[in-house]
């Protein structure tokens, strides 16, 4: 795959970033290097080898998954002008 001057000039305008006639040649040959290296993984035979997130083997810490009412109960209802049992206590407004 090749990107042409024109090519070239439309990235510039979507990205808006102002490019000059005499930077297009230029930009044109690095596109045309990165896309050259991304053929080239693309011969890369990884069938069979998994997607890894690290170089280096590890496991992700993780919390137990457990219920509690997380112990500041005391300090949630604080605040509140009444409670009872750790509840907000509020008027009846549904007859």
């Amino acid at each position: 795959m090749s990107v042409d001057a024109a090519t070239v000039r439309r990235i510039a305008h979507l990205a808006r970033i102002a490019v000059t006639d005499d930077e297009v040649p230029h930009l044109q040959g690095e596109l045309n290097a990165m896309l050259a290296f991304v053929e080239q993984l693309s011969e890369v035979d990884v069938d069979g080898i998994e997607p890894m997130t690290s170089v280096t083997p590890m496991q992700m810490k993780k919390r137990a998954d457990v219920v509690n009412d997380g112990e500041i109960a005391d300090q949630v209802t604080a605040n509140a002008p009444a409670t009872e049992q750790h509840f907000f206590v509020v008027p009846k407004v549904v007859e």
